[in-house]
């Protein structure tokens, strides 16, 4: 049970302490770690802390879980890998779920996670900032809850402090000129849910990853007419090869190869299956992809049909964008289209830098600085979940290092306090 009060409910430490902004705002003091997120990175967490008996508080500033998935990906969206590589610790998939299950299963899972190891985020609650207190050693995290009217501010004072808010946080919206004056609708694919609507249209998509390729597709299979915006090299790989996803066998190669000859494998698997890609403008980098992936976290294309109307010219390829303007857009080659839309399938970005007051660990631009295997934990009780650049899979391992690890020092330090501390009256009110 959480009790809210404008006195101060925080450890006595702090009651002499000076800090008169604490009496601003309600403050929580949360006997376990914040997790900042409740998305598939914070549940799992979540999920891990549960089973040792850890407590702890989700900060999720949606509305529901996984928001990403549910208010934010379209229609037609399937796992891209097979469903054993994307389930969360300690609870597989539904047997009877397909191998690429659909967005929907997967938020239905979700859900039936969350509920499983009864796991209640807190909604509408949006960090504003996050900074540890050197003088005391404990992370204050500074919210607004909009799920009280007026809005509240609320101060969460913790020992560890849990970033699980993933790399796809915030849209990607590149300037283009003349884009304003573009009477049209202009949506980014966050936005996007289906075709439906744009039948008969001329769409301008603008990017070449998994997003802008599924969408393009869709916009086929509705009867638009989509041009596909390639400013730069891709790897596309088919999903399967010889009926084994092309990803699963990758992760086995890996076993026994060298990550260069593991590319170089499926490059040339790729090649025989689907040809060469360059006479319909779309290039290879120079890079092969799973080093790609590791170097920059660009993920290669795994194509689920969109190739087949590139060839076939339903799709068009087309090169980078000079300007836009009513009703056209200007494309660095000079040739004009005339376009009644455009959906930008520019990506994602990580939005950590926006509140997380430190700059040790993580990146200018919100990745944690170590790669792989080792950036899920920093100083002074600070942990990042779903930075891997390795999807659900990445997420899950981190997730149950995360949860070991607070799980350790909370149960240490409960036994110090249990140790050295006698029962006395608080005006502070735990969470448990």
């Amino acid at each position: 049970m959480v009790m809210y009060s404008n006195c101060l409910n925080i450890p006595d430490m702090f009651q002499h302490s000076g800090h008169q902004d604490f009496l601003a705002r309600r403050c929580i003091w949360v006997n376990g770690p914040v997790i900042v997120g409740a998305g598939p990175s914070g549940l799992a967490v979540g999920a891990g802390l549960k089973s040792q008996g850890v407590p702890f508080v989700i900060l999720e500033r949606a509305n529901c879980i996984a928001s990403l998935w549910q208010n934010r990906t379209y229609d037609r969206l399937k796992l891209h890998l097979p469903k054993q590589f994307c389930q969360l610790p300690n609870l597989p998939f539904p047997e009877d779920f397909p191998e690429y299950p659909t967005k929907y299963q997967f938020i239905t899972y979700l859900e039936s996670y969350a509920k499983h190891f009864n796991i209640n985020p807190h909604f509408n609650e949006t960090v504003q900032s996050a900074k540890y207190d050197q003088t005391f050693g404990l992370w204050r995290v500074k919210t607004i809850s909009m799920s009280t009217s007026p809005p509240t501010e609320i101060e969460y004072i913790c020992k560890w402090l849990v970033v699980a808010t993933g790399e796809n946080a915030e849209r990607v919206v590149p300037e283009f000129e003349g884009l304003q004056d573009f009477e049209g609708p202009v949506m980014h694919a966050c936005d996007y849910k289906t075709g439906q609507g744009l039948q008969g249209k001329h769409v301008l998509v603008v990017g070449c990853g998994n997003s802008g390729m599924e969408v393009s597709l869709d916009l086929c299979n509705h009867n638009a007419s989509p041009s596909m915006v390639v400013r730069s090299s891709v790897h596309v790989l088919p999903r399967e090869v010889f009926g084994k996803s092309t990803f699963e066998l990758a992760v086995t190669m890996m076993k026994w190869m060298p990550l260069w000859l593991v590319d170089k494998i499926l490059l040339i698997l790729a090649r025989l299956i689907l040809g060469n890609l360059e006479s319909y403008g779309l290039k290879r980098p120079s890079l092969g992809p799973l080093e790609l992936k590791n170097a920059i976290g660009k993920t290669p294309v795994l194509d689920i049909g969109a190739l087949k109307k590139i060839r076939s010219g339903k799709i068009k390829v087309v090169p980078g964008i000079k300007r836009f303007t009513n009703g056209r857009v200007e494309l660095d080659n000079g040739e004009t289209l005339e376009i009644d839309a455009v959906v930008l399938a520019t990506g994602y970005r990580s939005n950590v830098p926006s509140w997380l007051k430190e700059n040790e660990f993580f990146s200018e631009d919100g990745i944690p600085k170590n790669p792989f295997p080792n950036g899920w934990k920093g100083n002074a009780g600070l942990y990042a979940v779903g930075f891997t650049r390795r999807g659900l899979s990445g997420a899950s391992l981190d997730a149950t290092s995360v949860a070991l690890d607070i799980a350790k020092s909370w149960k240490e330090e409960t036994k110090q306090k249990k140790r050295t501390i006698t029962a006395r009256h608080r005006r502070c009110i735990s969470h448990f």
